[in-house]
């Protein structure tokens, strides 16, 4: 059932407006008439060029950096949204920021996935719609639905049609979790690539330096394919690529990930490092001039344009995974 007719709205806030645009021209409709603009002091303001009153309206809007700026804009423009009455607002946010900062790791320490889901939810935001959270139980931080997307199926048919089955002995190839916690995720991808599983054992000595121990699994004389949902600095998955090359010794290693924040030095650790390519999506735009000739992106706005789509009509998402 339709819960709101024809009439739904896509906007997008400055975070990543070409998805938004990809998303619109899946869908066959005009992105949304808005302009979101700072004030000289680094306020956030809010104009919405059209009506939205009993619209079914997505607002899609990365929470990337800078993190702060892209998370207000969101709040002022659902806010804007509430105040024009419109009949749904889904928060679309291709990348979830502060999903790292979901439990106490230590005494006194916030969870800020929690603070940030609340302030979503208080601005006045129906649902959510997402993509491979850091912690998938951040779901649950949530009072308000939410439709967690996986970027998974698209990186199995990316490796499958890069190395195919019928050319290629999966038997020479490894998929490795980067660390202990993301096993299970790359356990799942590694079965449906039908490859091995290995896993790098590291510690972490503090925030964003880590120290690769030892790689558990045999990675000898094969091809990896290092699996996570996101790079920050690159400092851990360059680590373990390096560490897959001399410690293991790999004949050669692939990654991916979902989300590409890449802070600080993070280009440079993966031009200098033994990867020999880094696949991401697009769910947090890429310097025009990307200064790494090894990152590859792949586009998954149309996945995003086809949940939208089964929200907007009530229809089962499922088909997506």
């Amino acid at each position: 059932m339709i819960a709101y007719g024809d009439n739904i709205k896509v906007f997008c806030g400055n975070s990543n407006p070409a998805f938004a645009q990809t998303i619109c021209n899946e869908l066959g409709i005009k992105l949304g008439q808005s302009t979101v603009r700072t004030f000289a002091d680094g306020e956030a303001s809010v104009s919405l060029e059209e009506t939205v009153r009993g619209a079914d309206v997505f607002l899609v809007q990365s929470t990337c950096k800078p993190v702060n700026d892209h998370l207000m804009e969101l709040l002022v423009m659902i806010d804007a949204c509430r105040r024009a009455s419109a009949g749904r607002i889904t928060a679309v946010i291709p990348y979830f920021g502060y999903a790292r900062q979901d439990r106490k790791a230590k005494s006194r320490d916030p969870i800020s996935a929690k603070l940030v889901a609340n302030m979503i939810t208080a601005a006045g935001a129906d649902r959510i719609l997402t993509m491979d959270l850091h912690a998938a139980q951040i779901q649950g931080f949530f009072d308000i639905p939410v439709d967690h997307l996986l970027g998974n199926p698209t990186f199995v048919k990316y490796y499958l049609d890069k190395f195919p089955e019928d050319k290629f002995n999966h038997d020479d190839f490894v998929v490795v979790s980067p660390d202990v916690g993301s096993v299970a995720r790359a356990r799942a991808f590694a079965t449906k690539v039908h490859m091995g599983l290995a896993i790098v054992d590291k510690r972490r000595q503090k925030a964003n330096v880590c120290e690769v121990m030892n790689v558990i699994g045999d990675v000898q004389g094969k091809t990896c394919i290092l699996y996570d949902d996101m790079v920050d600095t690159a400092g851990s998955l360059c680590n373990a690529a390096n560490a897959l090359v001399e410690v293991g010794g790999a004949k050669e290693v692939y990654a991916c990930a979902t989300h590409g924040v890449l802070s600080g030095p993070a280009f440079d650790r993966i031009q200098n490092s033994a990867i020999k390519e880094l696949v991401f999506h697009n769910t947090i735009p890429m310097p025009e001039n990307c200064p790494c000739d090894k990152i590859k992106m792949l586009d998954v706005a149309p996945i995003f344009a086809r949940a939208i789509a089964h929200v907007h009509g009530g229809t089962s998402i499922a088909d997506l995974f």
